[in-house]
């Protein structure tokens, strides 16, 4: 576009701006900086944010109704956020949270595709909506993800996330939207007593408004039906719909049971029952040793899709469905997602439960959660528990194999082709097996291949890290390299007074470090993995200036280009960093000194002197 086309465009965007009083979040005109918090804070709403009583049934709907007219609206599957303007700017937005007390992210909610920054109305307005990522933007951001295992399961996960990040840049590419469905106040504004002129009178402000329809006793069931023929081609997650009296203040003066207020109720549509035959109960281990059952049955539609897997959750739930090989069962989607048994018809059961591990063949035992039994493998080496250590051994802070996901390892032990942390560098020796797996092919297995190649150039603190050593986190493990000069020889060598001794090493963490290689095991296989990695070079800096220090960093930074940076520059002049204030803190670094958040509060009460990175800076110079 010419320079002069994108000029014109710009300013009949300004002029329409000024005229409407509204301005949207995309808008170029108002393009916000990103924020980076170290926490998100908590709030207590003004008023519980109840959830609403619920029904299937639409003739409950027609006597809740009565002679009333009401509004019928989606009851959208995303996240609720409660919006904030004073004098036409957003001020605050937080989120529902338990009900009582929610979490601050108005940074985030500017970052929101469709959120207006300002709008008209120049009175306090509080309003309510639901945050929600589009069906058609999740799977695009789902395309981008090359390992299968690595997508996202569903929008409402993704956008529950993406709202609550600390990062604001990370949510503005999360195509994050908000629908507004209910009014709470608008400072001197009046709507004659109609929620319809509330959803209008949003819309003049620059709000989308949830999808809705006005009903009564006698239209209220065809309104279910067309939202219900709707529901395959919409393309913003919903679980049901809302019905609310259109008199707001008849609906208010019903006031409130102790669990739900009486101006609206839920609907949720009715579950859709097939009936099957179960085939057999697959007993499928889990990274912590819980073995779950899952039923098969034969395929059966069920809201447009074929299913033919249900998970029964544990071992009560297995008895008390009495299930057994051949019987009828019905099924359904709960939410119109997740399969889930409804009956069992035939009860034949219960099937055998296995004495044996499906994994490993270790004994299996059932143990009591509360008020459910489980079962659960007690061999400490099985198979399946591995992929908790894998998983920490390829995370970011150890050898970092990138879109290597916990899903992902879980096929490749299966396969047998992962049983100790060295295989992950051989991976090229499955080839075949490993590129038949579901979710992937030669890209994918290339992909991981290459990730694995990176990783093998790596530090020495990053696999002290990734061996999973009890209680030695990547702070820790930097501590221990740099007191024995980034010499594994020594380090395997040290005794637990050696260790002891170590800054931030006490006896309890010195012991297990020296336990781990004390074992001819784990010698054993740290030896495997050297075979494949080259170590960086270290050394010692001589700047350690800072040893004995204790650092704690908070909110967003100028100098540096993010918090990991100014960790490893205090770490390397022999500081350490931690992630909460304690007396044993020496500084607090944060840019807004001032303010009064938790840390900074934490800081004054125990007298920590709070440093802006200039300070900091400017005292490692000597000034």
């Amino acid at each position: 576009m010419p320079n002069v086309e994108y000029d014109r465009l710009y300013d009949e965007l300004k002029a329409l701006e000024s005229e409407t009083g509204v301005t949207l979040s995309g808008s170029p005109t108002a393009m916000v900086g990103y924020e980076i918090l170290s926490e998100l804070p908590k709030e207590r709403h003004a008023a519980a944010m109840l959830s609403l009583d619920k029904t299937k049934d639409v003739e409950a709907l027609k006597d809740w109704l009565g002679d009333r007219e009401g509004i019928l609206s989606w009851k959208l599957d995303g996240l609720t956020i409660v919006l904030t303007y004073q004098d036409g700017e957003l001020y605050k937005a937080v989120t529902r949270g338990n009900g009582e007390t929610g979490e601050v992210v108005t940074a985030n909610a500017r970052a929101f595709e469709n959120v207006p920054l300002r709008i008209p109305h120049r009175g306090e307005v509080v309003l309510r909506g639901e945050a929600v990522i589009r069906y058609s933007d999740f799977e695009k951001i789902n395309e981008e993800i090359g390992d299968a295992d690595s997508r996202y399961k569903n929008p409402r996960n993704l956008c529950s996330g993406s709202v609550r990040q600390l990062n604001s840049q990370i949510t503005s590419g999360r195509h994050v939207r908000f629908y507004a469905f209910f009014l709470v106040s608008a400072e001197n504004a009046d709507f004659e007593n109609s929620r319809e002129n509330q959803f209008l009178w949003l819309k003049a402000q620059g709000f989308d408004v949830v999808e809705y329809r006005k009903v009564d006793a006698k239209s209220v069931e065809a309104g279910v039906q067309a939202f219900a023929s709707a529901v395959e081609k919409n393309d913003v997650p919903s679980d049901g719909l809302v019905l609310c009296f259109e008199d707001i203040a008849y609906g208010e003066g019903l006031g409130r049971t102790a669990k739900f207020p009486r101006h609206s109720i839920a609907f949720k549509w009715e579950d859709e029952l097939g009936e099957t035959r179960l085939r057999y109960i697959e007993w499928s281990p889990s990274r912590t040793g819980l073995i779950n059952p899952v039923a098969v049955f034969e395929p059966v539609e069920l809201e447009g899709t074929t299913v033919s897997r249900a998970s029964v959750h544990n071992i009560s739930i297995l008895k008390e469905l009495a299930l057994g090989e051949g019987d009828t069962i019905t099924v359904y989607k709960a939410n119109m997602i997740i399969p889930q048994i409804a009956e069992n018809k035939t009860r034949s059961g219960p099937v055998e439960i296995p004495s044996l591990c499906p994994v490993c063949g270790g004994p299996t035992k059932i143990l009591a959660e509360g008020d459910a039994q489980t079962l659960h493998c007690m061999n400490p080496e099985c198979q399946a528990k591995r992929v908790k250590r894998f998983a920490l051994f390829a995370s970011r802070d150890a050898l970092n194999i990138d879109g290597l996901s916990e899903a992902t390892l879980e096929k490749l032990i299966g396969i047998g082709a992962v049983k100790e942390a060295a295989d992950l560098f051989c991976l090229e020796e499955h080839r075949d097996a490993v590129v038949a797996l579901e979710g992937f092919g030669e890209k994918s297995f290339d992909n991981l291949c290459q990730a694995a190649i990176r990783a093998s150039q790596t530090t020495l603190p990053r696999l002290i890290y990734g061996l999973g050593i009890a209680n030695i986190g990547p702070a820790n493990a930097r501590m221990i390299c740099r007191a024995f000069d980034y010499d594994l020889d020594q380090i395997m060598a040290a005794d637990r007074e050696e260790l002891a001794a170590v800054d931030g090493i006490g006896p309890v963490i010195a012991d297990a470090f020296a336990a781990y290689f004390e074992s001819e095991k784990n010698r054993e296989s740290l030896a495997h993995i050297l075979s494949h990695l080259t170590i960086q070079k270290e050394e010692t800096g001589s700047d350690q200036s800072l040893a004995g220090q204790i650092y704690v960093i908070t909110g967003s930074l100028t100098q540096f280009a993010n918090r990991d940076q100014l960790k490893a520059y205090i770490e390397e002049r022999g500081g350490k960093v931690t992630g909460s204030v304690t007396g044993k803190t020496t500084y607090l670094i944060n840019n807004d000194s001032t303010s009064n958040s938790s840390k900074n509060k934490k800081a004054r009460e125990l007298g920590v002197a709070i440093l802006t990175e200039e300070e900091f800076l400017n005292s490692m110079k000597g000034e």
